[in-house]
């Protein structure tokens, strides 16, 4: 049944889907000519920022995280939809031998049925253990070797209303593990917006433009540096992916944005340059025009304090 019938499907066992929304979730599972002529933009995006990066010596993958309609159909129960015809699927396709692009959608499914869920139940984002399934998959491709303790950090347990939930009249609560990641990596840089925020105690409002650095001096760190292009799925804050690799190499610079600075990156120079992304935010390709600087710079001037001040209103960047 549907809960909110733009929104949210409700599926077996309590499951929520969103399903609507500014990037129209159920587009990414239809046909025709429109989003096959915006799979092959992308296509073609991956290939040129591949080409850039191995111009300047760099290492670039590419990484789409399934929207939870893709991974787990077999709990949706009663909606419409052709999850054979998901952009990831379709992506992993075309890109099938380029290795500039690795394929989380695969390994994810194959990985459902286990007895812990890849994806919480009444929110878009993957779980810490779908989170950690993808990490290693990541660290395959880049010729890493994980921590060997990575998956037995502390974990702390909380019941939240995630944001699925909370579209619902109900508000259901569900139980909530985050990764204790941060042991070997130390956060040595912050960006201007993320601390003006953090200063505010708004933190959680803060998304795109959002930057850090963490550095890991450990001896058994991948000496290599990364930088690290993403959205919630990675996360400014160590609990998610960039936190994983944070605690594997020995730099890692996160950027929250879909777009890409490379003038930031021929700036830093690192081995390695990751591009995650949900798979909704598909719905619009980048120019790769975004200016770390610029973005950071949106958090110090006055309305920033007007917000600080009034106790209202969020960083337009979390309609993305």
């Amino acid at each position: 049944m549907s809960a909110d019938r733009e929104n949210v499907h409700v599926g077996r066992d309590g499951w929520l889907f969103l399903t609507g929304g500014t990037n129209r979730v159920m587009d990414r599972y239809r046909g025709g000519l429109r989003h096959w002529l915006l799979l092959r933009a992308w296509t073609r995006l991956i290939d040129a920022r591949a080409a850039r990066a191995e111009a300047l010596g760099i290492r670039c993958l590419h990484v789409i995280v399934p929207e939870k309609l893709s991974v787990y159909d077999d709990r949706t129960e009663g909606l419409r939809y052709a999850p054979a015809k998901a952009s990831t699927r379709r992506l992993a396709r075309r890109l099938a031998r380029n290795p500039a692009y690795l394929d989380l959608l695969a390994p994810l499914r194959a990985a459902r049925s286990g007895p812990v869920p890849l994806y919480l139940r009444t929110d878009t984002h993957w779980t810490v253990r779908g989170c950690l399934l993808a990490y290693r998959e990541i660290m395959r491709a880049l010729g890493a070797i994980p921590p060997a303790d990575i998956g037995a950090r502390p974990l702390v347990v909380a019941d939240e209303v995630m944001d699925i939930g909370e579209k619902l009249r109900d508000r259901p609560r569900e139980r909530i593990e985050r990764f204790m990641l941060q042991r070997d990596a130390e956060r040595v840089e912050v960006g201007p917006l993320l601390a003006a925020y953090e200063g505010a105690g708004r933190d959680r409002e803060v998304h795109v433009g959002a930057h850090v650095v963490y550095r890991n001096g450990s001896a058994g760190a991948d000496p290599r540096r990364l930088v690290l292009f993403g959205d919630s799925c990675a996360h400014f804050d160590p609990f998610l992916l960039t936190g994983m690799l944070a605690e594997s190499f020995s730099e890692v610079h996160f950027v929250w944005s879909a777009s890409l600075d490379w003038s930031y990156i021929e700036r830093v120079r690192p081995d390695i340059l990751l591009f995650e992304l949900a798979e909704r935010f598909l719905a619009r390709l980048p120019k790769d025009d975004f200016d770390v600087t610029v973005a950071g710079q949106r958090g110090t001037g006055g309305r920033l304090a007007r917000i600080r001040a009034s106790g209202l209103g969020t960083d337009p960047a979390a309609a993305q």
